[in-house]
């Protein structure tokens, strides 16, 4: 007999019998977000009338609405979550005097969300693993060990004595997400103002063709497999290898290990450098190995194994590269680490990331281009907040020389989800303020940076 294990749920961590699915439900519950903030500023200013402390005034909006956001996009699970959770990468580009309201709130959505009741989990394993389910584990903790964007993890152990994840998807994921992908296009100015200098649009439309490819569980559990396969026997990264799949379960080998959120928000210079050094290495690594790009960079995807070694814990968002990263990638990197800015330009119009009928001047471009590769510049590379800032605060400025050239570029569709994910794992070791020896890992699995 299955011995099923249950503990108590915090206070703070509301539980939800389902996902809500109408259209009507979530648009409500959407909504309430940008009014929210309409009335937070509202009660700001009253409160400034009657000689409130200005400061103190606008902390406490900014708490209040970046709580806000975790609640409703963490009720709602689905698409609105899971872009609350890419959003949260992001809040390394953004100025610290704004940022540091939302960042907790907004880290959150990188690994918990309220839990769905044990009834609900029940039935669902019944559906997907048979009516007889209990009988393939030993035991099974009712109480969620982590909680994301489409499913929740439970810890279990399987009926061979192995200890295992079993992620089991929301009811209704399904009908939420359609309707999140929708409904989040109407509030993508909200949402830009939490994350300066990161083109909202084009990252939901991204999303949501991922996204759709998440809800079934068997496409993600032949990835993990494959990661599983072309990781084996590494020295730096672990992949648990698939127990048992359905169309909405997976159930996966149980990882132990520090989070990589914790080593972000307490962990020492060592710890963090480590953790940048093995996250950079998966990312430019595994094209290369598995022939496939793991597409979801959020710390809630990573743990530091007790034995060193990073291990992946989700792969319903992946991309297929059968030829690895695109040679021209590492390429036009080179050519603008060689300062060769005529060859560069020509390179970028080949690959038609110069917008049609626009013209350019090589070395503008190259100014422009330049400081994104200053990390390979050096053996070693502090990555940190002050400088992504930077980054984004060059290219979002309207009133700056480079924002021509933002109208001018274009970013082609084959390398939209290349750039995203790189460029959402940068995010994460400037959150790591992670010292990394960049230039030799592009130089080992980079094509064309080095030919």
């Amino acid at each position: 007999m299955i011995l099923l294990r249950c503990s108590h749920t915090s206070g703070d961590n509301p539980r939800v019998t389902d996902i809500p699915r109408k259209a009507v439900q979530r648009t409500a519950k959407l909504a309430s977000l940008p009014l929210g903030v309409a009335g937070r500023v509202v009660g700001g200013w009253g409160k400034r009338l009657i000689g409130g402390d200005a400061e103190e005034i606008n902390a406490e909006m900014a708490a209040k609405t970046a709580e806000q956001v975790f609640a409703v996009l963490g009720q709602l699970k689905g698409g609105a979550m899971k872009f609350g959770q890419a959003l949260s990468v992001f809040e390394a580009a953004v100025p610290e005097e704004l940022a540091a309201p939302y960042r907790e709130a907004l880290t959150k959505l990188q690994s918990s969300a309220p839990p769905l009741p044990a009834r609900t989990v029940h039935r669902v394993l019944a559906e997907q693993l048979g009516s007889g389910w209990t009988r393939r584990f030993a035991s099974f903790d009712n109480e969620p060990a982590a909680a994301a964007s489409i499913g929740q993890v439970h810890h279990a152990v399987w009926h061979d004595g192995r200890e295992v994840a079993v992620k089991v998807q929301y009811p209704g994921a399904d009908e939420a997400l359609l309707a999140d992908l929708r409904q989040l296009q109407r509030f993508s100015r909200l949402f830009q103002t939490l994350v300066p200098g990161v083109e909202v649009k084009p990252l939901l439309a991204e999303l949501r063709d991922r996204m759709v490819e998440e809800l079934d569980y068997r496409g993600e559990a032949d990835y993990q497999r494959a990661f599983a396969k072309a990781f084996h026997g590494d020295e730096q990264i672990f992949v648990p290898k698939v127990v048992a799949s359905a169309p909405k379960v997976v159930v996966s080998e149980w990882l132990e290990g520090t989070p990589l959120a914790t080593i972000i928000r307490s962990g020492t210079a060592e710890q963090r450098d480590r953790a940048g050094l093995l996250l950079a290495e998966f990312h430019f690594s595994a094209p290369f190995r598995a022939h496939l790009l793991h597409a979801d960079p959020h710390p809630g995807n990573f743990m530091v194994l007790d034995d060193g070694r990073l291990g992946i814990l989700d792969f319903g968002a992946v991309a297929r590269l059968p030829q690895g990263i695109p040679r021209p990638l590492g390429v036009m990197t080179r050519l603008a680490l060689e300062n060769k800015p005529a060859e560069l330009l020509e390179l970028l119009r080949t690959e038609h990331f110069i917008r049609p009928g626009m013209e350019v001047h090589a070395e503008d471009v190259f100014d422009y281009l330049a400081p994104f590769v200053e990390p390979l510049r050096p053996e070693r590379f502090r990555f940190t907040r002050r400088w992504l800032q930077a980054q984004a605060e060059r290219v979002s400025d309207l009133r700056a020389p480079d924002s021509r050239m933002v109208r001018s570029l274009n970013l082609p569709p084959q390398y939209l989800l290349i750039h995203r994910v790189t460029l959402g794992a940068t995010g994460i070791l400037c959150q790591l303020n992670a010292e990394v020896p960049a230039k030799s890992i592009v130089t080992r699995w980079q094509p064309g940076f080095t030919d």
